[in-house]
């Protein structure tokens, strides 16, 4: 495999940027079958699922900003809607220190809750995630993700721990 066909491997996420119609979903959905892979894995416990989820945040911040140059050129315009590492990070941090379960429904709540928490803030962006875009190449295209996945963590921090009571 040559070079650029490996950075484009891994800014579209593993591929999941080439899937139709919402490819920031799936890349997203990915994140997500990979947490609950670590549950399955990990016995539901919440260190494990917190260091998975933290390596992807890390990797994909990494591979966003050393690559965002070489990802925009490629694919022609700022932000391309086929790189999805980006919201691989964001969803990863928003899966960080959720609350731990010992059953399926639990782990599928809680799991649920974060992504489409996460899904809400990057569709939305709320502030500073707007402004964030504007920074250059890989910066640009990863911040407001991570910013969103911060958000979407409290909201299902809250949502899990105080209004459904999970954990």
């Amino acid at each position: 495999m040559d070079v650029n066909r490996l950075r484009t491997l891994l800014v579209t996420g593993l591929g999941t940027g080439y899937l139709p119609i919402a490819p920031g979903t799936w890349g997203s959905a990915a994140v997500v079958a990979i947490y609950l892979l670590l549950t399955a894995v990990g016995g539901g416990r919440t260190w494990v699922l917190s260091a998975g989820m933290g390596v992807i945040a890390v990797a994909g911040t990494v591979v966003c900003v050393r690559l965002g140059g070489f990802a925009e050129t490629h694919f022609g315009v700022k932000d391309p809607s086929a790189v999805t590492i980006d919201e691989w990070a964001g969803q990863a941090l928003s899966l960080i220190a959720v609350p731990a379960c010992d059953d399926w429904p639990g782990r599928f709540a809680v799991a649920v809750t974060a992504f489409l928490a996460f899904r809400l803030f990057d569709i939305v962006k709320p502030s500073p995630a707007n402004r964030a875009q504007k920074l250059p190449a890989g910066w640009g295209i990863v911040i407001d993700d991570l910013i969103a996945g911060i958000y979407a963590n409290v909201a299902a921090q809250i949502l899990l721990r105080l209004v459904l009571k999970v954990g």
